[in-house]
């Protein structure tokens, strides 16, 4: 069992049966809409409050898994991912709605920061990929799902569709996490998939602390980037409900969409990780950033004038957006090592929680205000492109250092 594919394949589960709790959101909106009577930007003010629970608890469970181990962590999160989810259909009031939801929120922290801290220190030699199959769990797992929740809403109440799902995922968390362990100090690293990946890749020989690397400016250039980067993303994943809605579509067209865009999601979070570990972080940000600019605009342009296109739109964005819980996460562990790597991306993690506020939240006031989307989706995709550009000026910057009193220093030499 304490094997890196074993442990791979688990906590890929894990993040599996988290995946509802972002990506099928978007299902329940209008639904909750029409029988509590809330306003939209109510509804996604619950869906803002999520994210940030589940982003900025990361830095603290993060140091506590890295000291302790996943397995009781996780097991907590099934507790708490199940309750919360499963009781958010029964909410009558706003305060229930966020704290449910906030409390689903914590456990999914749990789940994603054991996860992806545990691919990083089991496959160092490839990150990208390992990171992205864990967060493809995240991105495309609500696959599984959408046909079940979309007939359980049809059929039977949006309630229903909560409780079924809430019960089952946190009833599979808690068996998964007791199975997930940390490698110990005589594990031995798979190697890397090829001389090519190792060439490309920039990578640091020393591991830094979260202390020292929220020293260095690496550290905030990145934060930014996958501020910007997200902030489009999430608020597709919010809104594509209303979108379908403001645009005249019908409910089939949400479900088809709502179906295939997790797949295309999680693809990308594979696809770029392993080109990544091939062509170099940067250089497959660049590429993927700026298509997700184009991505952007042809949603708000082309995906607007047919359920098709609408559809078509929509899977190009996520598989330009969702490759960031890949790239990122991979980087991070490139330039700061593995050793401390589930604390140190839980504090770079909650960038998702400041592009939520702005794409989730605020995207929805600004249609409440001027009655279109389109403002919001010029800005998000403006955003990816300065995350593209970004990259490029990252590419060039030397990797963060210690010195020899071991504060970091922005000095040192890399291999292209």
């Amino acid at each position: 069992m304490n094997t890196p594919w074993f442990q791979l394949v688990f906590s890929l589960i894990a993040m599996i049966m988290i995946a509802n709790l972002q990506y099928a959101w978007t299902l329940f909106v209008e639904p909750m809409r029409d029988a509590r009577a809330w306003q939209l930007s109510q509804i996604q003010g619950a869906f803002a409050f999520f994210i940030l629970l589940q982003t900025w608890v990361q830095p603290l469970d993060g140091w506590f898994i890295d000291k302790l181990g996943p397995r009781r962590f996780i097991t907590v999160a099934g507790v708490l991912c199940g309750v919360g989810w499963s009781l958010m259909g029964y909410a009558t009031t706003l305060p229930q709605l966020y704290f449910l939801y906030g409390t689903a929120g914590i456990g999914a922290a749990f789940v994603y920061s054991g996860c992806v801290g545990s691919a990083l220190k089991w496959f160092p030699n490839r990150r990208g990929f390992a990171s992205g199959i864990i967060a493809a769990g995240f991105g495309g797992g609500t696959f599984l799902f959408v046909p079940v929740i979309a007939y359980l809403i049809r059929g039977y109440s949006y309630q229903a569709a909560f409780l079924v799902t809430g019960i089952f995922q946190g009833i599979v968390i808690t068996v998964v996490a007791q199975f997930l362990r940390h490698p110990g100090p005589a594990f031995v690293a798979p190697a890397a998939a090829s001389t090519v990946s190792a060439a490309k890749s920039r990578r640091n020989t020393e591991n830094f602390t979260t202390a020292e690397m929220l020293r260095t400016p690496h550290f905030y250039i990145l934060y930014f980037m996958f501020a910007a980067m997200a902030t489009g993303g999430l608020f597709v994943t919010a809104n594509s409900g209303s979108l379908v809605r403001s645009w005249g579509m019908t409910v089939a067209v949400l479900t088809t969409a709502t179906a295939l865009s997790p797949l295309a999601n999680g693809a990308s979070r594979i696809f770029w990780g392993w080109c990544s570990d091939r062509t170099g972080r940067e250089n497959a940000m660049v590429v993927a950033f700026f298509l997700q600019a184009l991505a952007l605009v042809s949603v708000v342009t082309l995906g607007r004038t047919s359920g098709l296109m609408f559809t078509i739109t929509l899977i190009l964005t996520y598989f330009t957006w969702g490759e960031i819980y890949s790239l990122f996460p991979s980087t991070l562990g490139d330039y700061f090592g593995g050793k401390y790597a589930t604390s140190n991306y839980g504090f770079l993690y909650t960038a998702k929680g400041v592009a939520a506020i702005i794409g989730g939240y605020l995207g929805a006031i600004l249609f409440e205000q001027f009655g279109s989307w389109t403002a919001v989706f010029y800005g998000s995709a403006v955003l990816a492109l300065l995350s593209g550009v970004t990259a490029i000026v990252l590419r060039t910057t030397p990797l963060p250092k210690k010195a020899a009193g071991g504060t970091p220093v922005a000095s040192g030499s890399a291999v292209r």
